[in-house]
């Protein structure tokens, strides 16, 4: 799958109200990677032993970022495949 298309079968998921577009995503995002950040910070608290399925966790929230960001993008009228490469 690349960029573009998994940015379609996002947007196909979003449910929210027009007048909400590019706002609601933006709130979206910002508390899916301060999800992101306190999976991280239990990681320095409590050690990787007691967090053994930290690698699951994490990329579970960051694909909940990918969601946000390609359902923003999208609200915006970019193609996340273009912001990708504008950003490497």
């Amino acid at each position: 799958m690349n960029f573009n298309e998994y940015q379609k079968l996002a947007k196909s998921t979003a449910i929210y109200d027009e007048k909400h577009a590019v706002l609601y995503p933006a709130l979206g995002l910002a508390g899916e990677a301060g999800e992101v950040a306190n999976k991280v910070k239990k990681l320095i608290r409590d050690g990787y032993e007691k967090n053994k399925n930290y690698r699951e966790e994490i990329s579970s929230e960051i694909g909940d970022v990918l969601w946000y960001c390609a359902v923003l993008a999208d609200d915006i009228g970019c193609k996340l495949s273009d912001i990708a490469q504008r950003n490497v």
